[in-house]
C-alpha cells in the first residue's frame, strides 16, 4: 500500500511511514494511492459475514500485502471486539449505535485499531513513540483507552479547558501510566494547531518520534469505514435508497463513509450534520470555504471551526464543488433546536439520544421531508451519559451511566494547564518527553 499527501500527489510513502508520521511534512494529509472496489462476491455474502470478517476484507483489500494475513486477522479481531447495532426507530429512520466500546464513543473503533496497528509496527523500534492528540471531547478518551499501557508508546492529549463534559474530562485525565493530559486555555482549534505545529517543527522531529491519533492519521480513518458496511448489512432491504447522516466536527467520520462508498458500498447520499460550527454546510451551499474560530455548543465534540478532513473530502472529489454537493447535503442546528431534538426522539420513540445524535436526527428528518421515498441511518456517536447534565435537564429524568464510565466520577483529575502558545508546548515536550 502506498499513500500520497493531499498537497503533493507525486511523493509516496508506505503505510508504516504514514501511520508513524501522522502528518506529511508539507502539512497535507495522507491518502491511499488506490482505493480498490471490493469484489461483487463480498457484497453478495455480506449478510453472512461477522463484523470482524467485514473489517478484515476491507483492510486486506486496502493494505494489499503490507501485513501478512494472519497478523492482520489477529489485529482486527483484537481491535474490533464490540458491536455496532442498528436500532430501528420507524420505517424511515434507524440509529447506528457506535458507543459500545470502552470509552462509549465511536472513536473507539479507530483508536483501538490504530493502537494495535502502531503496536505491531512499533515492535521493531527501539525509541519510544510519542502520540500527540487534540480532542474536542471523545477522541481523547478513546485514544487513552486504546493505548493505555501499550509498550513503547506514550500519549499526550490536548483538550480545551472548560469545553468538555465532566465525565469526558475524567476519561482523559485519570488513567496515568503512559497517558498525559494537557488542559489548554483555548478551543479545540487551538489544540489542533499546536499538534500540527509540533509535527512540522524540525527540532521536535529530530529529538522525538512523534505521531498523531487524530483522524488526520490514516490509521484512525480506515477503521471508521468498517461500520458503514456493518450498518448496511443490518438493513432489512438493501435495495431501498439509503442515506447516512453523520454528526460532524473534524469530518473524519464522514470521510470514512466516503471511503466506504468508493470501495463499492451502495450509499445513496450523505448528510453532514453540524451544530453552529457550520463551515462545511456553508461550503456545500455556496462553494466558499471560510474557516473561523469554533464556538462552544452542547454538542462539544463537533465544535470545530476548521475541520482537517475537509482536505481529504476535496481530494476525493478532485476539488469539484458541484460533484460534492450532489452527493453530500449539509445542515446545521443551534443548541435550542438540538435540545428539542433530544426531547422529540425520547417522546416519539422512547429512545435516549445524545446531543450529537440529536443534531443528526434533525438533519435526517429535514432531508426526509424533502425526499420522503428514502430512508436514513443516523450515526449515534456517543452514549448519552457522556453528556448527562444536558440530557437529564432536557428530559427531566435520570439516565443510566454504564459502570465503566461511572467509576471515573470520583477519580482525581491530573492535567497540566497550559496557554495555547506553541513555544510553551514545545518547551514542555522537550523537558518532559525528550529528556
Amino acid at each position: 500500500m502506498r499513500l500520497y499527501s493531499t498537497n503533493n500527489k507525486d511523493i509516496f510513502v508506505d503505510l508504516k511511514t504514514a501511520v508513524f508520521q501522522g502528518l506529511p511534512e508539507d502539512n497535507g494529509l495522507y491518502m491511499p494511492e488506490q482505493i480498490p472496489v471490493l469484489p461483487k462476491g463480498f457484497f453478495e455474502e455480506l449478510k453472512d459475514f461477522s463484523f470482524q470478517e467485514i473489517a478484515l476484507n476491507v483492510c486486506s483489500n486496502l493494505f494489499g500485502d503490507t501485513i501478512p494475513m494472519n497478523d492482520l486477522a489477529k489485529l482486527v479481531t483484537e481491535a474490533i471486539n464490540f458491536p455496532a447495532p442498528l436500532v430501528k426507530l420507524d420505517e424511515q429512520i434507524s440509529i447506528l449505535e457506535l458507543f459500545h466500546g470502552p470509552s462509549l464513543a465511536f472513536k473507539d473503533f479507530g483508536a483501538r485499531f490504530m493502537a494495535k496497528l502502531m503496536g505491531y509496527f512499533n515492535e521493531e523500534e527501539d525509541k519510544e513513540l510519542t502520540i500527540l492528540v487534540a480532542t474536542s471531547g471523545d477522541t481523547g478518551g478513546a485514544v487513552a483507552a486504546g493505548f493505555y499501557k501499550t509498550p513503547g508508546i506514550r500519549v499526550v492529549i490536548l483538550y480545551p479547558s472548560g469545553k468538555v463534559s465532566n465525565l469526558q474530562e475524567k476519561q482523559l485525565t485519570t488513567l496515568g501510566h503512559n497517558i498525559q493530559a494537557l488542559e489548554i486555555d483555548g478551543t479545540f482549534d487551538d489544540c489542533q494547531a499546536l499538534v500540527k505545529q509540533a509535527f512540522l517543527n524540525k527540532e521536535l522531529r529530530s529529538k522525538l518520534r512523534l505521531s498523531s491519533a487524530n483522524s488526520i492519521n490514516i490509521a484512525r480513518l480506515i477503521p471508521q469505514s468498517f461500520y458503514y458496511f456493518q450498518a448496511y448489512k443490518q438493513l432489512p432491504d438493501p435495495s431501498t435508497s439509503t442515506v447516512f447522516c453523520v454528526p460532524s466536527g473534524n469530518f473524519g467520520n464522514l470521510t470514512a463513509g466516503l471511503l466506504a462508498k468508493k470501495m463499492g458500498l451502495p450509499i445513496d447520499h450523505f448528510i453532514a450534520a453540524t451544530n453552529a460550527n457550520d463551515v462545511v454546510p456553508e461550503y456545500l451551499a455556496t462553494g466558499t470555504y471560510t474557516a473561523r474560530p469554533s464556538v462552544p455548543t452542547i454538542s462539544n465534540a463537533m465544535d470545530v471551526g476548521n475541520p482537517s478532513n475537509f482536505a481529504r473530502m476535496l481530494d476525493l472529489y478532485s476539488s469539484t464543488w458541484n460533484t460534492m454537493k450532489s452527493e453530500i447535503s449539509g445542515y446545521s442546528f443551534d443548541d435550542d433546536l438540538t435540545r428539542e431534538g433530544v426531547k422529540e426522539v425520547f417522546e416519539k420513540y422512547n429512545y435516549v439520544i445524545d446531543t450529537h445524535g440529536a443534531v443528526g436526527y434533525l438533519a435526517l428528518k429535514y432531508y426526509l421531508n424533502i425526499h420522503p421515498q428514502k430512508r436514513g441511518v443516523v450515526l449515534e456517536t456517543a452514549h448519552p451519559s457522556k453528556f448527562i447534565d444536558e440530557v437529564e435537564k432536557v428530559l427531566d429524568q435520570k439516565i443510566d451511566i454504564p459502570e465503566r464510565l461511572a467509576i471515573l466520577a470520583d477519580k482525581e483529575k491530573e492535567a497540566v494547564f497550559m496557554k495555547p502558545e506553541f513555544e510553551d508546548f514545545k518547551t514542555w515536550l522537550l523537558d518532559n518527553i525528550a529528556s
